[in-house]
């Protein structure tokens, strides 16, 4: 059984998790708009990715016997000036998911919930590709700056992005 304060520690990651993967779907729907389809397959990947860490969280907190609430999703900014600023949004996002799933991991430490701490050390894990990826396509743009072509290419590239579906799911 789980503990009242892990589970609802578990809901809000688990509204956290579904409030990423709205904000990701609006940076693809705006960059989709832009005409950026590869910057918006991208997004769309994130946008994937996201639900499924909800849908982990909700997996694991109903196999301890927990109870799922499902909570309303805030609002998510609607635009950004350009590639570069929705990737450093994005790099700051997920800085602050990291600082939330650091904070569930020394949550179940603290109540000696290892099981809990097992399941989170998959997501330390993925928030450390996280950060780096978004890092990574920042310092990308910074080199393309105002090159067009270069921003095609890399349009192009993040077009060829496939969703995968992550481990915890894979035999669920």
């Amino acid at each position: 059984m789980i503990t009242p304060k892990i589970q609802d520690a578990i809901n809000a990651q688990i509204n956290a998790e579904f409030w990423s993967a709205y904000l990701y779907l609006a940076m693809a729907m705006h960059f989709e708009g832009e005409g950026h389809h590869g910057i918006a397959n991208w997004f769309r990947i994130q946008f994937k990715e996201e639900q499924a860490h909800a849908e982990i969280f909700i997996n694991y907190l109903l196999s301890r016997g927990g109870r799922v609430v499902l909570a309303p999703i805030g609002e998510v900014p609607q635009s950004w000036e350009s590639p570069l600023a929705a990737y450093e949004a994005t790099l700051a996002h997920e800085q602050k998911v990291t600082s939330l799933i650091n904070n569930l991991y020394a949550l179940a430490e603290s109540e000696h919930d290892y099981a809990t701490r097992g399941k989170l050390d998959w997501f330390v894990s993925e928030q450390v590709e996280e950060e780096e990826t978004a890092q990574g396509l920042i310092d990308r743009l910074k080199l393309i700056g105002d090159n067009g072509l270069a921003l095609y290419m890399l349009d192009q590239e993040l077009a060829s992005r496939v969703y995968n579906v992550p481990a915890p799911l894979a035999n669920a």
